[in-house]
């Protein structure tokens, strides 16, 4: 069962309470635990509590503490989003959602309320959190004021707009329908949504849209004089008392509200008897307008009377008064549990239960985004703490990635260098780097040095090795490093950003080898694009394998997909798509693509497949419609070094693309390289893969 649902509106004022009431009453059958989290909300802190999760809370008696109900206010949003840092915000929202995700069975995500400006970039955001969170939606729309073609076009458009980011939605909810609108708006949207989308269409309900006295007191702000224990009445109609008492009479209505002016003590009186009248509706309340009060004879009267309804002064004329009092919108709130249990009723009536439980329960993510998968490389890297060698410590680069993982608690490291040069540039840079968990090696003169020497003669002395030809490449960084690593002595190694990739792995292969069963080592790259998480191989490391070593590849990469959360889906990339072209290179892919379907029957792999057939759904449905990878490739494996590496670095640049790789895959320990135009952000990604490599060994 998936573990969370997100409500999303286009507007405000659609009932999302009604919604979210519903899915927490159906899921606390199910579940034990249910959280309830609402990434924006309107309201400060300091000020009050956020209407809908204060109602969720109460009601429900989740028990959740409020901090971490929300990760920012509106207007702390929308200062990121204008300030273009949206990732900053998604980042802070998911490490949010995921102590929900780690702590409760399930967890109900609130869209915002999009109240003031910013509305469009608030619905992108909205669409955005759906996406990285991987969680399915249901989506909301409102009938309020609209013909029934408004309403089936605003709900195809909402539709599209979530789909377009491949955001997965289980259900669309058409609410508060006019009755007479609820079947055409049934039978028209049920045709023009996929089946697989399940509908909704709840008709306006008028108890759940009337406002109780309390919130026409807090609407307009007024005094009350009597009757605070009638504040939770509902308020159904209006009316004026500007009068003469017979007519007044004639107009009253069941819960009315009687708006007229304080001195207008014939109108009071008249009121409170025909609410005590057998013979007339009931009245709701009195709101007394122009700032006047009843005259003492009155006022007199009315502290004498046993029953009062609720009467309010203020200062607004009459006109303003009732405008303000026709604008009061309701909100369901935990003083009102009659009206939360008729939210869960509507729910429940028109909401097909058993069909949305069952789509939540078969739901799988289709994918990762990467910000998700970053957040989820740094949970995996600190579940069992590795330790890294980085054997480039004169780099300013390495140095100031050394600094991050370390002040963020993520790995242990070894530096190999000079210490007093490393102590040195870390003092230029600015840099603190916390001594408890590094160390700081000079090869030559480590306590290791001998017995590394004597190690690597013995391992290499049928190759002509000598024991000063051993002491000599002992000496170099990227031995001493993989000699670390062979012995025990660190769990990974990351260079490359000042070495050759030769250089890097060239020691690796000597004494580290490969995998039993693996006869290539090779390399990916994760690649995270705008929205998703691809894994490209080989890019760095075999210049025009063979039809067998490219099966190789694509088996690794396949399996270093799945090990890092991304369901891998094969595509063996060449510049025909099925059996539309001929030659020797397409004929290499073709055969690469058995000979994975013979060793693997498991994967999914497609070949050869054109690049945009491989991603993109429509070219995909086209030219291979009966394909499982066509169109939503997660693996890319490109037939030789010239076309991965130009590739990767044109996506790359053309996309904004985080690359993070090249990943090392067919080693017995994890050794990883480097560009050497890497980043700071390349190195600390690149170590935290690493430890989770050795995690995985």
């Amino acid at each position: 069962m998936t573990k969370a649902v997100f409500i999303a509106a286009a507007e405000p004022n659609s009932g999302k309470s009604l919604v979210a009431l519903g899915l927490v009453n159906m899921l606390l059958g199910k579940a034990r635990q249910v959280g309830y989290f609402k990434p924006i909300i309107d309201y400060d802190p300091g000020q009050g509590l956020d209407p809908h999760i204060d109602t969720i809370d109460q009601y429900f008696k989740l028990g959740l503490p409020y901090a971490d109900t929300y990760a920012y206010t509106r207007q702390e949003a929308l200062r990121l989003l204008e300030a273009d840092a949206q990732g900053e915000l998604i980042d802070a929202v998911i490490r949010k959602f995921k102590h929900w995700e780690d702590t409760r069975d399930f967890t109900v995500v609130e869209g915002s309320d999009f109240l003031g400006p910013g509305t469009a970039i608030e619905f992108d955001a909205n669409v955005s959190i759906a996406k990285n969170l991987g969680v399915p939606v249901v989506l909301l729309v409102s009938g309020e004021g609209k013909s029934t073609a408004q309403l089936v076009s605003a709900a195809l458009t909402l539709l599209r707009s979530f789909e377009g980011r491949e955001v997965p939605v289980l259900l669309v909810v058409a609410n508060r329908v006019a009755p007479a609108q609820a079947d055409d708006v049934q039978a028209l949207l049920r045709a023009q949504l996929p089946a697989e989308v399940l509908l909704a269409v709840i008709p306006e309900e008028p108890n759940l849209l009337h406002p109780t006295m309390r919130e026409i007191q807090a609407g307009l702000g007024g005094k009350l004089l009597f009757g605070e224990g009638g504040l939770g009445s509902q308020v159904d109609n209006y009316v004026i008392g500007a009068m003469q008492v017979p007519q007044f009479l004639n107009y009253l209505k069941d819960n009315v509200l009687i708006v007229t002016p304080g001195d207008r003590g014939d109108i009071i009186v008249a009121a409170l008897q025909a609410n005590q009248s057998a013979s007339y509706p009931r009245v709701a309340g009195i709101v007394l307008t122009a700032g006047s009060e009843p005259d003492p004879p009155i006022m007199r009267l009315l502290e004498g009377l046993p029953n009062v309804v609720p009467i309010l002064a203020v200062p607004t004329g009459t006109f303003e008064t009732t405008t303000r009092v026709a604008g009061i919108r309701s909100r369901i709130s935990p003083d009102n549990p009659k009206k939360v249990q008729l939210a869960i009723g509507t729910f429940g009536r028109h909401v097909d239960v058993r069909a949305l439980e069952e789509k939540l329960v078969s739901f799988q993510s289709e994918g990762i985004t990467p910000h998700m998968f970053q957040y989820r490389l740094l949970q995996w890297a600190k579940r069992s703490r590795r330790h890294i060698v980085l054997p480039e410590g004169n780099d300013d680069r390495i140095l100031r990635a050394a600094a991050q993982l370390l002040h963020q608690d993520i790995v242990d490291l070894t530096i190999l260098g000079d210490p007093a040069e490393v102590a040195a540039s870390a003092k230029r840079l600015g840099l603190s780097l916390p001594a408890g968990h590094l160390r700081i090696v000079d090869p030559v003169h480590s306590e290791h040095y001998a017995d590394y020497v004597e190690t690597f003669y013995e391992l290499r002395k049928d190759k002509g090795v000598n024991h000063d030809m051993a002491r000599d490449l002992l000496r170099d960084v990227s031995y001493f490093g993989s000699m670390m690593v062979y012995k025990g002595h660190a769990d990974g190694m990351v260079s490359g950003a000042v070495h050759t990739t030769q250089h890097t792995i060239r020691p690796a292969l000597q004494f580290i080898k490969t995998k039993p069963g693996v006869s290539v080592v090779s390399s990916v790259f994760f690649m995270c694009l705008p929205d998703r998480v691809a894994v490209f191989g080989d890019c760095a490391v075999n210049p025009n394998p063979t039809a067998e070593q490219l099966a190789e590849i694509a088996i690794s990469s396949a399996e270093s997909s799945r090990a890092f959360g991304i369901e891998p889906r094969v595509a063996m990339l060449s510049y025909s798509s099925g059996t539309s072209g001929a030659g020797a290179d397409v004929d290499k892919v073709r055969q690469a693509t058995e000979l994975v379907r013979q060793k693997r029957p498991d994967l999914k792999v497609e070949g050869p497949i054109q690049y945009d057939a491989a991603v993109d759904p429509l070219v995909g449905r086209q030219k291979l419609p009966d394909s499982e990878v066509a169109g939503q490739a997660s693996v890319l494996i490109f037939p030789d070094l010239n076309t991965g590496n130009n590739t990767y670095k044109a996506v790359q640049r053309e996309t904004g693309a985080l690359a993070i790789g090249p990943v090392l895959q067919g080693l017995n320990k994890p050794v990883n390289d480097l560009s050497r135009g890497c980043t700071v952000d390349d190195v600390f990604n690149t170590v935290v893969i690493t430890a989770i490599q050795s995690q995985q060994q």
